[in-house]
């Protein structure tokens, strides 16, 4: 068989976690969901591109490759699983085949309440992972959740099935500003009814104390005022001049947005929000690109739905997974009309990037 089998119970499954994937899913799937997450990943040892023969092909390890993940971790296969296999180790129908993946055993404090939308607090009941093994098992997690596979954990052997439908978020990543009017004018194509969020904050006056009244910068005799009247007349007439003229410039001068939002109601299914803004930090995958050494604008699109705890339910309602669906249409057709005017790039919530051309 290749690639070679992986038995239900052969030893090597010991002490790893499993990542278990569908029959269309080529290794070199998971090679490039690794380079999106971790700096040092490669091949160490390339998956061959036939059946190994000979002497070589007595070697349990011939036929599958050794992904370097980081310093400490590495997933080795693809491994082929029969349906028998696949039944033993409580794996999906339709798995096919499996990657063992080794990191150390890195563990924490008993999982917090609340959430737990990957189900690694119900894998891990005792102590969650940290450092190194959180890393690979988020990434386990959002890989299998991104290539309809799932993840057998190595303590307990708790298989955890992602939900291929969470996470339907989408961020466009580009060199190209859109000021409110154009990037609502934008969504409108996909959307008409969708409007600018940009009410202000009213304005309640300067923070004050009970012993000093309002702030130093404008109580007369404290602070800024008190600390001038030891200067001479000239000295304070220029101060006071320089702040004039300081408050004019400001009082003139066009006001500079670093963000903005566009919303569309979608009444008992939430709101779909598009937030502008800009970021220094970008995934991984698109790091050392000529266009993001500077920074660059960021179009976010999220789905808030009408009870947000849904949202990190590993099992959420039928209702909400409806929602989440009608939902889906606008957040990738938003991505994809902001896509074709400012170009760049779409990740998905995971940072993986996405084809415009599957939205």
């Amino acid at each position: 068989m290749f690639p070679p089998r992986l038995a239900a119970d052969d030893p090597r499954l010991a002490g790893r976690h499993l990542l278990a994937l569908p029959d269309d899913v080529a290794a070199e799937e998971v090679e490039v969901l690794a380079l999106s997450r971790f700096v040092g990943s490669r091949w160490e040892t390339p998956v061959p591109a036939t059946a190994p023969r000979g002497r070589a092909a007595r070697d349990p390890m011939a036929g599958v490759g050794v992904l370097r993940l980081s310093r400490h971790s590495s997933a080795v296969g693809p491994f082929a699983l029969t349906a028998d296999d696949v039944a033993r180790l409580g794996l999906p129908d339709g798995t096919a085949t499996a990657f063992l993946v080794a990191t150390p055993r890195e563990r924490g404090e008993p999982p917090y309440p609340g959430g737990d939308r990957d189900g690694l607090k119900r894998a891990f009941p005792d102590a969650v992972p940290v450092r190194d093994e959180e890393r690979v098992l988020r990434w386990l997690v959002d890989a299998a959740r991104r290539l309809a596979g799932a993840v057998r954990v190595a303590d307990g052997a708790a298989v955890l099935v992602p939900d291929v439908g969470a996470g339907i978020d989408l961020t466009v990543y580009s060199d190209t500003w859109l000021d409110p009017a154009s990037g609502l004018a934008v969504v409108q194509r996909a959307a008409p009814s969708a409007r600018l969020a940009m009410d202000g904050v009213p304005w309640a006056g300067p923070a004050t104390s009970p012993a000093t009244g309002p702030s130093a910068a404008g109580a007369p005799g404290v602070g800024a005022g008190a600390a001038l009247t030891g200067l001479g007349e000239r000295v304070r007439r220029r101060l006071h001049a320089r702040a004039d003229e300081w408050d004019a410039t400001a009082l003139t001068a066009p006001d500079e947005l670093d963000g903005y939002g566009v919303e569309v109601d979608l009444g008992a299914d939430g709101l779909v929000v598009v937030e502008a803004g800009g970021d220094d930090v970008v995934p991984l995958v698109l790091r050392g690109l000529p266009w993001t050494a500077d920074g660059v604008a960021t179009y976010r699109v999220r789905w808030e739905p009408a009870d947000v705890e849904e949202l990190e339910r590993e099992h959420p309602s039928a209702g909400h997974a409806a929602s989440r669906t009608r939902a889906q249409a606008f957040v990738t057709a938003f991505a994809r009309e902001l896509q074709a005017v400012v170009g760049g790039e779409i990740a998905d919530a995971a940072e993986f990037l996405v084809d415009p051309g599957d939205l």
